[in-house]
């Protein structure tokens, strides 16, 4: 045997072999061909340009191709509002585009590439290289701690046959999204991926999520910021997004009296391209926001002193909603309808701004060590008692006639 005295050692006992072994799996691991993966994804994007271009709004963006026919996926955004949408493809191609459909649920938008002599339902002879989302949503979700790539346009490095950036991550958590865009609430409140990378960034919304194989998992989110930890977020809707929506429709009785009637509707984001791409898809209505109390349950929550003070039950009004559905002392509300509830602030903005009396909502409330989900139907507010009018002052008496008693004389 060759070799110095504690290679012959390490040869002999066997340890080489395994230490060989894991060397090469590592090296080879290592030495994944990324680019291989990149420069064939890099095909099924788009470069999009369109409104904005001031006071951080960006004028430029990212699509991923979804049928050979020119049909592009997007996120739903100021870029689209406008009559002047350009793509650029990867070959160089500058191409126009129009907007189809937009549904703000998914914060999905479709787009389709314009050519010139042809109407938007007629056949475009492109030809692209495209991802079936379809195939793409029946392979299971990428698992925590996967590795995953993003390929976008961020911060407008690539312009015309330029190859888009490429971003390696890792997935952190798959969870529901609550999230907002300055002040206002995010639409999308389905699941997704939470990304160990930077790569929401300006131009990147719309991007491909990929896995290491090159089979997409998402399309890259705008920039948000997370409602619960107040941090900018770096997220992907996968493609097997689902939310479901409660819609109210107006329904007349039999004695033609019309009334509102409420039911839930369920989307997807596959749903969403295939309709989309035959144009059937209607985007979903959602019922505008309440203003003013909301529907009155009649809980009483413990003293309201912190910040963020958790939303415990301290009492109930007899014969209220909350009696009738059998809340109870000490009960804490962590869900309203699938939304979180991190204080009792807001549990009350959600039920102002989202509640009417008659709907009927559903709460999570942890009771003890248990989760018990607890339904309650709202009611209109009861009347304010009114202050006691004060008693009037009972009427003076006449002023008694007094006699001066006459003079002496």
């Amino acid at each position: 045997m060759k070799g110095t005295p504690i290679s012959r050692w390490l040869l002999g006992s066997g340890l080489g072999v395994v230490l060989l072994g894991v060397g090469g799996v590592l090296s080879a691991s290592a030495a994944d061909p990324f680019h291989e993966v990149a420069e064939k994804a890099n095909r099924k994007l788009v470069k999009i340009f369109g409104a904005g271009g001031f006071s951080r709004l960006n004028n430029f963006g990212t699509g991923i191709i979804v049928s050979p026919e020119g049909h592009i996926l997007t996120v739903a955004s100021q870029l689209l509002d406008t009559p002047d949408l350009v793509v650029h493809l990867y070959d160089g191609q500058r191409l126009r585009a129009q907007v189809l459909v937009i549904e703000p649920e998914l914060d999905a938008a479709l787009l389709k590439i314009r050519v010139e002599g042809k109407r938007p339902d007629e056949p475009a002879g492109l030809e692209l290289d495209y991802f079936d989302i379809e195939a793409a949503a029946q392979r299971p979700r990428a698992e925590v701690g996967d590795w995953v790539l993003a390929l976008s346009n961020t911060f407008e490095i690539a312009l015309r046959d330029e190859p888009l950036s490429l971003q390696r991550g890792v997935v952190m958590a798959y969870t529901k999204m609550a999230g907002r865009r300055g002040i206002f609430e995010f639409p999308y409140t389905g699941e997704v991926y939470i990304v160990d990378a930077i790569t929401n960034n300006p131009g990147a919304a719309g991007g491909a999520l990929l896995d290491r194989k090159g089979n997409l998992l998402g399309i890259i989110g705008r920039e948000l910021r997370n409602t619960l930890s107040d941090t900018w977020m770096n997220y992907a809707i996968p493609v097997q997004a689902a939310v479901e929506i409660k819609v109210r429709e107006p329904v007349k009785d039999k004695e033609g009296r019309v009334s509102e009637q409420e039911r839930t509707v369920h989307i997807s984001l596959v749903e969403f391209v295939k309709k989309g791409v035959r144009g059937e898809y209607k985007p979903v209505s959602r019922p505008q926001t309440v203003v003013g109390e909301g529907g009155w349950h009649g809980i009483i929550f413990v003293p309201n002193v912190l910040e963020r003070t958790p939303a415990y039950v301290e009492d109930v009004v007899p014969g209220s909603p909350a009696a009738k559905a059998g809340l109870r002392p000490d009960d804490l509300i962590s869900f309203v309808d699938g939304e979180p509830i991190v204080s009792i602030k807001a549990f009350q903005d959600w039920i102002r701004k989202n509640t009417r009396p008659g709907m009927t909502i559903r709460l999570e409330v942890r009771r003890g060590e248990a989760l018990q989900t607890v339904e309650l139907t709202l009611a209109s507010p009861p009347p304010r008692p009114q202050p006691p009018r004060p008693t009037p002052a009972p009427p003076k008496a006449a002023d008694a006639k007094t006699e001066t008693p006459a003079p002496k004389k």
